[in-house]
């Protein structure tokens, strides 16, 4: 147990006992129907990885339309009162990609519950199957949420370029060693973003924690050891901005001041003026 995470927005499975009863609390599962239908935190709404992504290729992975965003945390029952409590099924790239849209929609009570349903389920705890009413609204609806997009939260191709020279700027990539690398290539060029730092995002978490975060001390070691500190603005990404959502996540937990680059390398990559280093060439 990482007793060391910000309790302000990490909860371990232990704390929700009392707080799955509050009226204000949505708890939100993010994943797949078919892990949802099979077993979910009582009282879990469901949202899609579809439904939190535009699908546009080349960059699927940028943030939906303000309508389907609407329809969404709508049909979820979100309001101004929600504390979103947010997990999934893989350690949390889905469910940090939530909260990151849920900051760029302007919405801030939220958090996160460690190792998700991996713990939720390792631990033998009480879980439900099928699916409520909430989930099945029928898409014809009237929205009742209105949708204002934040863009300081998401980061462009072009301000990148422009920030790659200043010294307070860093960017982290997420993806394997390999993509980085450039021996990985799932875009039209591989290779990564010039002095980008690399920690894959699956090195946060604890494989013998039921995918918990690894030791508070442990990141920031890690990061510090990448010069990813909080005196300089961090833009996060790895190819659909998925896996990133938790290298974003972390970087809100340590306190860090990081933005997501959304298009990430779906887009980096398949454009032909941004700069790339490929070590593989």
């Amino acid at each position: 147990m990482s007793s060391s995470l910000s309790p302000a927005l990490v909860l371990q499975t232990s704390q929700l006992d009392t707080l799955l009863n509050q009226a204000n609390i949505l708890l939100v599962f993010i994943g797949s129907e078919e892990a949802f239908r099979e077993a979910h935190i009582p009282g879990s709404q469901h949202i899609k990885p579809s439904e939190l992504v535009c699908g546009v290729a080349p960059a699927a992975g940028k943030i939906a339309d303000t309508d389907d965003l609407a329809f969404l945390f709508s049909r979820i029952g979100l309001n101004d009162d929600s504390i979103v409590i947010a997990y999934d099924d893989e350690g949390g790239g889905w469910a940090g990609r939530l909260i990151w849209t849920l900051d760029v929609i302007g919405h801030h009570h939220y958090h996160y519950i460690d190792g998700g349903l991996v713990a939720w389920l390792g631990e033998g705890r009480e879980t439900e199957s099928g699916f409520s009413k909430n989930n099945l609204k029928d898409a014809t609806e009237q929205p009742s949420v209105q949708i204002n997009i934040d863009s300081a939260l998401i980061v462009s191709a072009e301000k990148i370029i422009e920030s790659l020279s200043n010294d307070e700027f860093i960017v982290w990539d997420a993806r394997s060693p390999q993509e980085y690398n450039g021996e990985k290539i799932l875009a039209a060029r591989g290779g990564h973003i010039p002095g980008a730092e690399n920690i894959n995002w699956l090195d946060l978490m604890d494989r013998n924690n039921f995918l918990r975060l690894k030791p508070l001390p442990v990141i920031q070691t890690m990061l510090s050891d990448k010069n990813l500190t909080s005196d300089k603005t961090i833009v996060t990404h790895c190819q659909s901005h998925h896996r990133s959502g938790l290298t974003y996540l972390v970087g809100k937990i340590i306190g860090l001041n990081i933005k997501a680059y959304d298009g990430s390398w779906s887009e980096w990559g398949n454009l032909t003026n941004t700069p790339i280093d490929n070590p593989a060439n």
